[in-house]
């Protein structure tokens, strides 16, 4: 049985239903998932101050599950903390973004980020300069305009999404679609009939991307740039996380 851990860096709830009920569907029988939802921050990650915020929760949540896990997502588009997670975790550790954005990759030459608020576009904009990807992104498309409900805000906007991938397709050339963040989990299965590319679903890729690297079983990195840091003492964070800074022996299993 392959573990996988997905979580939520946000404080919504709502928001993580929505991710298990993606992750849920994707998942092969032989894969046990199991989910978590941030204590602290913002209801849902949308500007460069609130991933910062959001990429200290992912790692406090990932020490905290050490060794319950073979592989963990991120479970928010634009990756906070995923660089950090992995030089710590001593298994894969799968960011939502990266893993949606590759898979358009094998898809299609260029592909489009479509999304529910233009908040979100700079920080969206970097996680993909951050990933190597900018040759390949048609460009972002983003909804303008308030929402009433971060877990409903998928079936709000869903013509408006629609109607944004169409145009991405059509004036930027997108041979591929992303709706992105995990709010909108689920949603590509439902649009994807009315939309005339692929259309990827963030949690989907990053489930299946996971287990895929977690039935290889590579052997954390001893060298380059993920390797695991040298110990150093740090104070005023999660004690499971400072015991991993601090170089505690974890377990990969």
């Amino acid at each position: 049985m392959t573990r996988i851990l997905l979580i939520n860096p946000n404080t919504s709830q709502s928001v993580t239903d929505r991710i298990a009920a993606a992750a849920r569907d994707a998942a092969s029988a032989e894969t046990a998932l199991s989910f978590a939802t941030a204590s602290y921050g913002v209801p849902y990650i949308a500007t460069r101050a609130e991933a910062a915020i959001g990429g200290r929760v992912a790692l406090e949540m990932l020490a905290e599950r050490v060794g319950q896990f073979d592989a963990a997502v991120i479970a928010a588009f634009g990756d906070p903390g995923l660089g950090g997670a992995r030089e710590l975790m001593p298994v894969p550790v799968i960011g939502l973004a990266e893993a949606a954005m590759l898979t358009a990759c094998m898809l299609g030459r260029r592909f489009a980020i479509v999304s529910f608020a233009t908040a979100l576009g700079p920080w969206y904009r970097e996680c993909v300069e951050y990933h190597g990807l900018t040759g390949r992104l048609a460009g972002i498309s983003l909804l303008d305009g308030p929402f009433r409900d971060i877990g409903d805000v998928q079936a709000e906007k869903e013509a408006l999404l629609v109607g944004l991938a169409h145009r991405a397709i059509e004036q930027d050339g997108a041979d591929v679609v992303i709706l992105a963040g995990a709010p909108l989990a689920g949603l590509a299965q439902v649009v994807a009939d009315r939309i005339p590319v692929p259309v990827i679903d963030g949690v989907v890729a990053a489930v299946k991307q996971a287990e895929l690297l977690a039935y290889m079983n590579l052997r954390k990195a001893t060298a380059g740039s993920f390797r695991r840091p040298d110990p150093k003492t740090v104070t005023g964070v999660a004690p499971a996380l400072a015991a991993l800074i601090s170089g505690k022996d974890i377990a990969s299993s």
